[in-house]
Order: structure tokens, then C-alpha cells, then sequence
């Protein structure tokens, strides 16, 4: 055995001897627009194709769901936005999950629109959710839970339902579930995604969850449905998520 690995190092060294190695002096790049002056090159044919089925897109994208009452604007601490779409993804997963859930988490970055007042179509729900992100409800200590809002103390704040943050001078305050003072050593449902699982979005705190439960849910298509069971969308700031100088 000893022999034949001798053999294999010797002619691994016998082969890399043999190749000289490659060495790259310079390059040189050049910028090709992808604009307007590109059309002159378009397969008109494979344009004709597609036509049908951009047409079937755009009639489902622009049917209406529901109506916003009032501009659904996105900033930080906190915005009528993440208030609606942390309410939804909590009510939609207290219906999905089979034990209870409470509080729900979403993150500013998966904001990704604003929607004006009026109509709401399914290309807005889209705009604003772009992700095949899933729900999930995570089980942590009420010690994870600080924590989690501790993040949210030095990174401006995310979006919650079932809770109320203060946050003073840049530090944690007070953090509330049901009204009542977080216990450390309780155990809490988290409703979030999946993306946001992982601890993404400085929220590595939802990694030390102590169960995880994934649905098949996007939560895209639970926004849909919010939308079409609300009819007229409203959400105000209401102070959950409040930042103190």
C-alpha cells in the first residue's frame, strides 16, 4: 500500500513538472449597453412567440386585488408597510400552524416597494415580494427574543406584530409580548420566513431557535390572500417599533 502511494506522489510530481504555469500580463474590458440601441438586434421572431404569453402575464399581474386606503410607505423604525406584512404573516400563520404563535417577524429589506393609495394588483404584491420566501414559526427563549431586539436597537429597527420594542439612546428598553414583560427563560413563537431563519438581516438570534416548523406557504401568495380578504388595506403607525433619542 505504502508502495503504490509512493508511485501515485511520484508521478503527480513527474506531471505537474510538466505543465508550465500561465501567467496573465493585462486585460482590457469594454462596455456594452444593454439600452435601446440593442433593439436593431432583437429576433423578431422569437418576439412574435413570446407576445401571447407576455400578454396572459401582464393580464394576470394587473388584476385587482384590493385597495389601499391610504399611502403603504416603507422607512425606518417603523412604516405602515412592515406593520400590514408583519400583521398578515402573523394572522395567516396562526390559522396555518397548529399550536399557537406570538409574535411574527419580517425584515425592512424584503420591503421592496411602496404602494400609493388605490388599487392594489397582483404585480404590486409581487413588486413588493419577489421571493419564493416560505413561512416558518420558530420556537425561542424569551433570552433570544432580547436578543434579537437588541439587533434591531443597533440596526434601526424590522417589522413586528404581537410585540412593542423601545428603544432609547440606541439601546434596548423594553421589549412587551401580549403586553406582558419578556421572560428569559419562557419559550416564544416566532412566525417568520425561512429566509430570515438563517439569520439573515443581523438576526442571528432566530438561528438558536429550539424547534422549527416550515411550511409550504409562500409568503407572496398569504399577502395575496390578505389582500383580496381585507379588501380596503389599512395600517398606521402605531408605536411597536419606537426609536428614542
Amino acid at each position: 500500500m505504502r508502495k503504490l502511494f509512493l508511485l501515485l506522489l511520484l508521478l503527480t510530481l513527474i506531471i505537474s513538472c510538466g505543465h508550465r504555469a500561465v501567467q496573465v500580463n493585462g486585460c482590457t474590458t469594454e462596455a456594452i449597453a444593454v439600452d435601446a440601441s440593442s433593439d436593431a438586434i432583437q429576433d423578431s421572431a422569437y418576439l412574435s412567440h413570446l407576445a401571447p404569453i407576455k400578454a396572459d402575464l401582464e393580464r394576470e399581474m394587473n388584476v385587482t386585488l384590493g385597495y389601499a386606503a391610504e399611502p403603504m410607505w416603507v422607512g425606518e423604525p417603523e412604516c405602515p408597510m412592515l406593520n400590514w406584512s408583519s400583521d398578515a404573516l402573523w394572522e395567516a400563520a396562526k390559522k396555518a400552524y397548529p399550536g399557537k404563535v406570538d409574535i411574527a417577524i419580517v425584515n425592512m429589506g424584503g420591503m421592496r416597494c411602496s404602494w400609493s393609495a388605490g388599487p392594489i394588483t397582483r404585480g404590486n404584491v409581487f413588486e413588493l415580494m419577489p421571493f419564493d420566501n416560505r413561512l416558518v414559526v420558530l420556537t425561542l427563549t424569551g433570552a433570544d427574543i432580547i436578543e434579537l431586539c437588541e439587533s434591531f436597537a443597533r440596526y434601526g429597527g424590522q417589522g413586528v406584530a404581537g410585540m412593542r420594542v423601545t428603544v432609547i439612546d440606541g439601546r434596548l428598553a423594553d421589549v412587551t409580548i401580549a403586553g406582558k414583560a419578556v421572560n428569559p427563560k419562557a419559550d416564544y413563537t416566532v412566525a417568520t420566513s425561512d429566509y430570515l431563519s438563517g439569520g439573515a438581516d443581523h438576526m442571528e438570534a432566530l438561528t438558536k431557535y429550539k424547534d422549527y416548523w416550515k411550511s409550504d406557504l409562500l409568503i407572496r401568495d398569504l399577502y395575496i390572500k390578505a389582500v383580496r380578504d381585507q379588501d380596503t388595506i389599512r395600517a398606521a403607525v402605531d408605536g411597536r417599533m419606537t426609536m428614542k433619542p
